[in-house]
C-alpha cells in the first residue's frame, strides 16, 4: 500500500495549480494551505508532483506550501540559452517567487538538484530564506575548485556528471523511451533497487541507463500512475532543461565567488536515505561530518535506513514528521 496521504484522505481541498510570471519565466506552481511560507524545490528528473505527500502534510500542519516546476521543467519556461541555467538564475527564481506570492520570507526545502538551490538560497539571501532543509545532497560551501575540474584532474572522465555535459547525448538516450527511463532511474536509485550505483561511474561507451535495471514489480511508493504523469511531461518537454543545470556546473561555481567558504547560519536540517548513491560520492561523508562547522545552527541530520535517493517519496511519512517537527521548532 502506498503510504502517501491524499488531499481527500486529509480532509483538505486539492492543491491549487497556478501559472505565475516569475523572473521572466512563466512558472507553474502547486500550492496549498495558509500560514508561514514553505517553498519546495524538486530535482532531476522530477517535477513539483514529487512533493505531493509533503504538500498535503505541511498544509494540514498550518503552512502555505508552494512547489514550483523548476526552471526548464514541466509547465515552467525552459529558456533556449544554455547559460540561462546557472545557480544564480535558480536562486533568483526562488527569490522572485517569494515576491510574486506577496511574501517577504520563507523556509526553503530542496531535494537532489533542488537541495543545492535551497542551500544557495540560504547562503546568498539569508534575509529572505529564514531556514533551510536539504535532502540527499549535503551542503558544501563554495570551494576553491569546481567538481568537473576536480574529476578530470584525478583522472576520472566517465562520471555521470561528465556524460551529461554534451548537449543532445543524454537527451537522445533518455527520450528514446521516456516511460522506461523514468521507471528505471526511479527504481534503480531507490532503496528497493540493486546494490549497484546508478548515479556514478559509467561503463565505457555506455549511457546512464546501462547503470539501471527494469523492476520486476514496482515498489509501493512508485505507481504506474506516477510513471505515466512524469512520462507525459518529459515526453512533451524533453530532458534538455534539467540537463542544462548540469551543463552550468562550472559557471555556477565561478559566479558566486564572493561567497566562497560561506557557511549557513540559519536553522537547517538534512535528510537522506542510507543507500543513496549520492552519499557514496568521494567526500560526501566528510561533508556530512563537517556539518557542525558548515551548518552551525543545524537541528538534525537524519539518514533513513534502507531508503534510497527519492527520499521524500520513498519515506513520505517519516520525512513529513521530520519536516513538521523542524518547522515547528522555528
Amino acid at each position: 500500500m502506498n503510504n502517501q496521504i491524499s488531499s481527500t484522505e486529509s480532509g483538505l481541498p486539492k492543491p491549487d495549480i497556478q501559472m505565475l510570471k516569475v523572473n521572466g519565466l512563466t512558472m507553474k506552481i502547486t500550492s496549498m494551505g495558509s500560514g508561514p511560507l514553505v517553498v519546495l524545490c524538486h530535482g532531476f528528473p522530477e517535477l513539483a508532483i514529487s512533493w505531493r505527500s509533503q504538500i498535503t502534510a505541511l498544509a494540514a500542519a498550518g503552512y502555505q506550501v508552494v512547489a514550483p516546476d523548476m526552471r526548464g521543467y514541466g509547465g515552467t519556461t525552459a529558456p533556449l540559452e544554455l547559460s540561462a541555467y546557472t545557480m544564480l538564475h535558480l536562486v533568483d527564481d526562488m527569490v522572485e517567487l517569494v515576491s510574486a506570492l506577496g511574501e517577504k520570507q520563507g523556509v526553503i526545502i530542496g531535494h537532489d538538484w533542488g537541495a543545492p538551490v535551497a542551500w544557495n538560497c540560504a547562503v546568498l539571501r539569508p534575509d529572505i530564506f529564514s531556514a533551510v532543509v536539504g535532502m540527499s545532497v549535503p551542503f558544501v560551501p563554495i570551494g576553491p575548485t569546481d567538481i568537473l575540474s576536480h574529476l578530470h584532474r584525478t583522472g576520472i572522465d566517465n562520471f555521470y556528471l561528465q556524460y551529461f555535459q554534451t548537449p543532445g547525448v543524454a537527451e537522445a538516450e533518455l527520450e528514446y523511451d521516456v516511460a522506461a527511463s523514468i521507471r528505471r532511474l526511479n527504481y534503480s536509485a531507490s532503496g528497493n533497487g540493486p546494490d549497484s550505483v546508478t548515479f556514478g561511474m559509467l561503463q565505457a561507451g555506455k549511457g546512464i541507463l546501462d547503470n539501471t535495471v527494469e523492476p520486476e514489480t514496482l515498489p509501493a511508493w512508485l505507481s504506474e500512475q506516477d510513471i505515466a504523469e512524469y512520462a507525459a511531461e518529459f515526453s512533451r518537454t524533453g530532458f534538455r532543461g534539467g540537463l542544462n543545470w548540469y551543463r552550468n556546473i562550472t559557471r555556477s561555481w565561478e559566479l558566486p565567488a564572493p561567497w566562497r567558504e560561506q557557511v549557513i547560519h540559519q536553522p537547517s536540517l538534512f535528510i537522506a536515505g542510507e543507500t543513496d548513491d549520492i552519499l557514496k560520492f568521494p567526500g560526501a561523508q566528510a561533508n556530512i561530518d563537517n556539518f557542525s562547522v558548515t551548518l552551525p545552527s543545524m537541528r538534525g541530520c537524519h539518514i533513513l535506513p534502507e531508503a534510497g535517493h527519492w527520499i521524500q517519496r520513498e519515506r513520505p511519512m517519516e520525512v513529513n514528521k521530520l519536516l513538521i517537527e523542524f518547522l515547528g521548532s522555528l
